[in-house]
Parts: structure tokens; sequence; C-alpha cells
């Protein structure tokens, strides 16, 4: 059986970039809201590296797993 192995890289990229644009400009990622991330899921996420992020980060949130990257930020 295949697992998937989170990437530790990508989890740290949440708690240290910041949205680039937008209403929540300059907020990090993983501090973004919720109904931010559900809007971007219903509009489409932006392309590239920024869209993927956000995207995982929608995935996190959707089931639950904020508390991963708190402790990753609070390092």
């Amino acid at each position: 059986m295949n697992e998937q192995v989170p990437n530790s890289a990508l989890l740290i990229e949440l708690t240290q970039m910041k949205m680039p644009f937008g209403k929540h400009k300059g907020i990090v990622l993983y501090k973004l809201p919720v109904n931010y991330l559900e809007w971007f899921q219903r509009k489409g996420f932006p392309a590239g590296k920024l869209g993927m992020l956000l995207a995982t980060l929608y995935e996190i949130r959707l089931n639950g797993l904020d508390e991963i990257l708190h402790k990753i930020a609070n390092k």
C-alpha cells in the first residue's frame, strides 16, 4: 500500500508565505479565514504555486488538521 508522506517544506511554506494580493494581502497563508479559502474553492484557485498552496491549505482545514500548521509555526 502506498501512503503519501506530507511534504514538510510545503507545510513550512504555508506558515511563512504571505498572501500577495487581495483583501487579505500580507496575511500569512495559514492564518487566512476559512471563508476566503471556500471562496477560492468555488471560484477557482490561482494558477501556479500560490494556488497549489491555497488548495492544500483548504484541504488541511477541511479535514480539521489546522493544529499541524500551528505547531510548525510556533517552532
